[in-house]
């Protein structure tokens, strides 16, 4: 049986990012975890975080970073979701996740997170992908966990004090380290 695709992932196309993509990167990424726009998806911080999620120098570092890549996903030329991919020796790591919130929900982030997956294996020969998320996003977490990824119980403060990362609403804020042996 064919299943048709679905219109979400329709008409998709991956990039690397460039130097010119980083403030419609920037924007993407605070709609999605940022303020009242980020809640109309489910991948919201709004309720735990305010402040800003990246900056322009953030997105930039890691477009020109020689490890990193910053796949870059467009629908008719217009960017819809991002993520960034690093190579760190062993494994890569998967962070900078956004997907736009009016297009969360229809399987979009289980194409990109697949692609991601694919790329880091093919390009770096990685065996492992990891990712940090914020522990108390349980929700974010369990998607996570029903694509392969296990929790490892590893954690990593918080920056608090750092605005650069946000400006915490609750004082209990860590990150997990998430893992997923890549096949």
């Amino acid at each position: 049986m064919t299943t048709a695709p679905h219109p979400a992932t329709d008409g998709l196309s991956f990039r690397e990012a460039t130097k010119g993509d980083v403030d419609a990167l920037v924007a993407l990424i605070e709609s999605a975890y940022r303020g009242d726009d980020s809640r109309a998806g489910w991948t919201t911080e709004a309720d735990i975080l305010e402040g800003q999620r990246t900056d322009p120098q953030g997105v930039l570092e890691v477009v020109e970073h020689p490890d990193s890549r910053l796949l870059t996903v467009e629908r008719d030329g217009a960017i819809v979701a991002c993520c960034q991919l690093e190579h760190r020796g062993d494994h890569a790591y998967f962070g900078m996740f956004a997907v736009s919130p009016a297009l969360q929900g229809a399987g979009l982030g289980k194409v990109i997170i697949a692609e991601a997956e694919r790329t880091a294996r093919e390009t770096w020969g990685v065996r492992e992908m990891h990712m940090t998320v914020i522990s108390v996003r349980k929700e974010l977490i369990a998607w996570y966990e029903r694509r392969g990824y296990r929790r490892t119980g590893r954690t990593s403060p918080f920056p608090y004090g750092d605005e650069r990362f946000g400006i915490p609403r609750r004082a209990d804020l860590e990150f997990e380290l998430l893992v997923k042996e890549l096949a």
